[in-house]
């Protein structure tokens, strides 16, 4: 049978590292009869943060998907959960979360705000549409203010933040809250974990406050609803807790406003409430757009609505490697039905894979289904080829849903297996981690030989490390973490580049006429256009010329870096009837592209963080002067309870242990948040001497090499 889409939430839990995610999720598992005892991050025993990794960091590394029901009116609701890591480093994890999510809780911490990660995490989910609510955590904490984090809300992410609730005290005082739609005041029982509470009377010293945030519900309401507007012109009393419920769901799904609710998880006070708020404000399946895609045949655009009568379709949005089942798929399905054991097409291999089996999921426990319909989340076992992003679909309705963008990685190391026997199993260890996470990436240096592994970060690399040395017994020496430069294209040059090779018998022959200059910013790789008319050179050789010149573009002319983005412009050429084939215009087209691109002016490009710096007022002269020796611009200087918080954008490879140095200026009270802003030109000075040592090192690695 058929299940109600309308009493199904997928919803993901995001924010900064350290607000409480994980500890508000166990709570959630708590509350739903899934565990039968709470989890705590700092003890190592939270059920969503299963790796080893993680529960000796007291930090979510991987996102666990997990799934409970919560009886709302009298009716039981399926929530499927995904818990996301915080930190900057796991961003992916988010990412594509939020590529298959249909609604979000966004938790802050009472005291600490809007912080960086907040900010990341919802100019995401801005990207994937994703219609979410607010939850203020830490609620018991010293220091703690509601209002103040509604107004960051509204300054620094520009979201019409709407209080559902008012806390009763805060910090120790903290005991319950005061809710603005049904007018009552709840307080949590502590005897029970919070699992009772009662209603009080509210307090005669908040109902001013009361009275006041509630007609600010109204008035914002009515910005957007004719309804209650009339009745708010004309007769306030009159509108009734449903329709403003309504009113509220309809406006959150069109993420015209952000309802927040407050609490505090760690002492089992607002979760419920939460809950609640899950089920009365985020949207169903059957509440988001249809999913858009283009048929592979035909390459026509194709809707698919949430439901099992529709042609299957699913989009694979992680890849994990449990050691008792294999590879587990993840994938959340917008259209149709399938069954364990029955076939699906890949529309990027183009291969028919049967479906072992499916699994729903309680962070790293399977629990076996015999079957997944439209709107639901699972993971499968079965497929021999499959990569994040790829689309499952019946093979008679092919379609080809949006894939997941993904950032560059940053920051890469130097591995060498210790023993030598182990360099098969490095290399299987290193696919299987790259085949999990999109961000992680292996490369091969062209001149040493060396294997290098990139990505997002120091703390990334040092897990994915640890994952090796733990998961597939490979013990590595790494060298010094290097940071991912690019070079680019400053100028526009005209190239010809004649390739001509002749040997007894049957020669080579390629000439290209091409222009070359920089590409679009922000759009990355070649761009290739062929204006080539009267067919001087065939039309089958012109791939080749674009396959060689895309080729070349992972080793610049400068230093080896990958160049991020050029424009190609065939103009001319010609071809030999005997000597030329596709093997001499795809070398054709390297030899040009690597001559033009030393004439088209090469600069390196390096990765520019965000970085943001708490610490006490008395130090703040030496943490600017520091900064400043580090190339960094101050942006932003402001106040946040007694810290003072500078934000700044310092290159990424000035920054190396710099945790240390800002422990030492700041006698250990001074904390620093950084993440990936975007790629900007190295200083001339600076590029010689960065070119200078890698050449060198080249050079050095050839005399080892010949030795």
């Amino acid at each position: 049978m058929e299940r109600d889409l309308r009493f199904m939430r997928n919803i993901g839990i995001a924010a900064h590292i350290d607000a409480g995610k994980t500890t508000t999720t166990e709570r959630i598992l708590f509350y739903t009869g899934i565990n039968h005892k709470m989890g705590e991050v700092h003890d190592g025993a939270a059920t969503m943060d299963w790796m080893l990794q993680e529960q000796e960091r007291g930090i979510t590394i991987t996102s666990a998907a997990t799934c409970c029901e919560w009886n709302y009116n009298n009716i039981k609701y399926q929530i499927n959960i995904i818990d996301t890591p915080g930190h900057v480093d796991f961003t992916v994890e988010v990412e594509r979360s939020l590529r298959v999510l249909d609604g979000m809780v966004v938790l802050f911490s009472a005291v600490d705000g809007v912080e960086p990660q907040s900010e990341t995490v919802w100019r995401q989910a801005d990207k994937y549409n994703v219609p979410r609510i607010a939850f203020v955590n830490k609620m018991d904490r010293q220091g703690a203010d509601f209002f103040d984090v509604c107004l960051q809300m509204k300054k620094m992410l520009g979201a019409n933040s709407i209080p559902l609730q008012i806390p009763i005290g805060n910090g120790d005082n903290f005991i319950g809250v005061v809710d603005l739609i049904s007018n009552k005041a709840i307080v949590w029982d502590d005897r029970n974990y919070g699992v009772t509470y009662q209603e009080i009377p509210i307090p005669y010293e908040m109902k001013k406050i009361v009275k006041e945030y509630q007609e600010k519900i109204i008035e914002s309401l009515s910005e957007y609803d004719d309804k209650i507007m009339e009745k708010f012109l004309y007769d306030n009393s009159s509108i009734s807790e449903e329709e403003i419920i309504n009113s509220l769901h309809r406006n959150t799904i069109e993420m015209k406003l952000i309802p927040v609710l407050c609490g505090s998880s760690f002492k089992n006070k607002g979760v419920q409430a939460m809950l609640d708020a899950v089920c009365r404000y985020l949207p169903s399946p059957l509440e988001v757009k249809d999913i858009v895609g283009i048929n592979p045949i035909n390459q026509k655009i194709e809707r698919r609505k949430p439901s099992e009568k529709e042609p299957f379709s699913a989009l694979a949005f992680k890849i994990a490697s449990d050691p008792f089942v294999g590879r587990l798929a993840f994938f959340r399905v917008y259209s149709g039905k399938i069954d364990s054991g029955s076939y699906s097409l890949n529309t990027r291999s183009g291969n028919k894979e049967r479906i072992s089996r499916i699994y729903q999921m309680h962070a790293n426990k399977q629990n076996p289904i015999c079957r997944i319909g439209a709107g639901d989340i699972a993971a499968v076992v079965g497929f021999k080829d499959i990569k994040t992003g790829d689309t499952l679909c019946d093979e008679k309705f092919p379609i080809l849903l949006e894939n997941i963008s993904f950032p560059d990685p940053v920051i890469g190391l130097a591995i060498e297996p210790k023993l030598k026997s182990d360099i098969d199993k490095m290399s299987l260890a290193l696919s299987k981690l790259m085949e999990e996470d999109p961000t992680f990436q292996v490369r091969t240096d062209n001149y040493t030989g060396q294997t290098i592994i990139s990505g997002m970060g120091e703390l990334h690399l040092e897990i994915i490390l640890d994952r090796m040395k733990r998961e597939f017994q490979v013990e590595v020496n790494q060298g010094k973490p290097q940071v991912e430069y690019k070079e680019a294209l400053t100028n526009l040059v005209e190239h010809r580049e004649i390739y001509k090779k002749q040997t007894g018998g049957r020669g080579k022959y390629a000439d290209v006429l091409f222009r070359l200059e920089p590409g679009n910013i922000g759009k990355p790789g070649l761009e290739f256009i062929n204006k080539i008319r009267g067919g001087n050179v065939p039309k089958e050789y012109i791939p080749s010329i674009e396959k060689g010149c895309k080729d070349m573009m992972k080793n610049g002319p400068l230093s080896g870096y990958e160049i991020d983005s050029a424009k190609i412009t065939i103009l001319d050429g010609s071809y030999h009837p005997v000597d030329s084939d596709q093997l001499s215009f795809e070398i054709a087209g390297k030899l040009g592209f690597k001559e033009a691109a030393k004439k088209a002016n090469p600069i390196l490009l390096e990765p520019i963080m965000k970085l943001e710096v708490m610490i006490p007022e008395e130090n703040m002269g030496d943490v600017i002067g520091d900064l400043n020796r580090r190339r960094g611009i101050i942006q932003n200087m402001k106040n946040r309870n007694t810290i003072k918080v500078i934000q700044a954008l310092v290159p990424l490879s000035e920054m190396f242990g710099y945790v240390t140095i800002l422990r030492t200026l700041s006698s250990g009270r001074g904390t620093s948040i950084m993440e990936f802003s975007h790629y900007d030109a190295v200083p001339k000075n600076i590029m010689d001497n960065i070119i200078g040592v890698n050449s060198s090192n080249k050079i050095d690695n050839k005399k080892v090499k010949k030795q």
